[in-house]
């Protein structure tokens, strides 16, 4: 029923720094909104993340995409019929969403949610706010969120015993995260448990691994700018870095994300922990970081490996045998 993370929107009293960082850090286009909303594209839609000044700081809303008005309707009848309250939103609402029509809700950690349709395509094409090959969302939404909760398992069983969502994996070490998929994106939400609400990233993938590595220049220049070093998942093999926001989360600027197959894809327990290699979380304790730490370098010890993940035209083969590529094509 739900197709995708289509926008999101976050309060904020620092509009300049953000503009600042959306657009020379991550490289979104700036949409100048008035003195106090500030948006940005990342594609031909009118709009992805809005920043708010009225909402205030830490506040937050997400909107989740469907097919069309008919879908719309089918998801507030069941929510409704799961007593979750639900709002149609005026007109007004959905012409600063850049939507046709969406309703309103909240997850059980009070995360403010909100179902849309019919996003406005701009005229003007896609113009970054440095240069750098475009962001993948298209199918397969703006990216992904991670939200922390309390507890992960009546959150969990909101999504996707009410939304819909598949669970894609889970990991139960450093800390525990469960991710979760509506398309071919491996996850588009993730909860991590950490006995607090809140924002942990909104995650943004790039064409290029080039464009990450010159974004990771430009964090690496500012103070305390990095929030996770340069590293790869084992979950969905995206390389990246996180880099702290002007408010109180983080933007993973990523690469090379995995697809999966929602009809027949099969959750999983990662044993090796979140990262192949790098990744030093900042934000875990000494003592979880040391053991993030070590299941990496545990990972090493046993020659965990990922095939890199590319789209058709992204790469050039080289000469050469590799016995271990040569068995994973085997099988």
């Amino acid at each position: 029923m739900i197709t995708g993370l289509g926008y999101a929107g976050f309060g904020s009293s620092a509009l300049d720094d953000w503009r600042q960082f959306g657009t020379n850090l991550v490289g979104f286009q700036v949409v100048e909104r008035g003195n106090s909303l500030l948006s940005f594209r990342m594609d031909d839609r009118k709009q992805r993340v809005v920043i708010d000044r009225a909402l205030g700081e830490g506040a937050r809303f997400f909107g989740w995409e469907v097919a069309d008005g008919a879908a719309l309707d089918e998801l507030a009848a069941r929510l409704e019929s799961a007593d979750v309250a639900v709002a149609a939103e005026p007109p007004a609402l959905a012409d600063a969403r850049r939507v046709r029509a969406l309703i309103s809700f909240h997850d059980p950690a009070g995360n403010r949610l909100e179902a849309f349709h019919g996003a406005e395509i701009d005229d003007a094409p896609f113009s970054p706010g440095r240069s750098i090959s475009g962001f993948r969302t298209g199918p397969l939404g703006l990216g992904h969120a991670v939200l922390t909760v309390e507890s992960i398992e009546p959150v969990m069983a909101f999504y996707t015993g009410v939304l819909g969502f598949g669970l894609s994996d889970y990991i139960e070490k450093p800390f525990r995260a469960y991710f979760f998929h509506v398309n071919p994106r491996h996850h588009s939400l993730a909860l991590i448990e950490t006995g607090k609400v809140g924002m942990h990233h909104l995650m943004v993938e790039l064409f290029s691994l080039d464009d990450v590595g010159q974004a990771y220049d430009v964090a690496l220049s500012e103070p305390d700018r990095i929030g996770v070093t340069l590293g790869r998942h084992t979950n969905d093999f995206m390389t990246s870095f996180y880099a702290r926001t002007p408010s109180s989360f983080m933007i993973e600027c990523g690469w090379g994300g995995r697809e999966i197959n929602p009809q027949t894809w099969q959750p999983l327990e990662m044993h090796h922990g979140p990262s192949l290699w790098g990744h030093e979380r900042v934000w875990l304790s000494e003592k979880d970081r040391g053991i993030a730490r070590e299941m990496r370098m545990n990972a090493a010890r046993e020659g965990l490996r990922a095939p890199v993940q590319v789209m058709e035209g992204n790469y050039h083969l080289m000469a050469g045998t590799c016995a271990w590529w040569d068995g994973v094509r085997g099988n």
